[in-house]
């Protein structure tokens, strides 16, 4: 059987901010969230669909303006 793994990529997210001309840490202030969150996000780590939500209404975009999910067929 085949299973899939996958990998989540923020670069939308970071490119985002650059076209803003936002840093990370006026990200965090702008969603109310943890610097450890942001810490996970720059690690390529898994957050929560809330924490995607409020990266969301600050920026005024859309998931799939900042979130790419890579599939790797193994």
């Amino acid at each position: 059987p085949m299973n899939n793994s996958y990998h989540i990529s923020y670069d939308k997210l970071w490119k985002l901010l650059i076209d803003k001309h936002m840093m990370k840490k006026d990200l965090q202030k702008a969603s109310s969230l943890s610097s450890n969150v942001i810490t996970k996000m720059g690690k390529g780590e898994s957050v929560t669909l809330e924490t995607l939500a409020k990266i969301c209404m600050a920026l005024h975009c859309g998931l799939t303006d900042i979130v790419e999910i890579h599939l790797e067929e193994v």
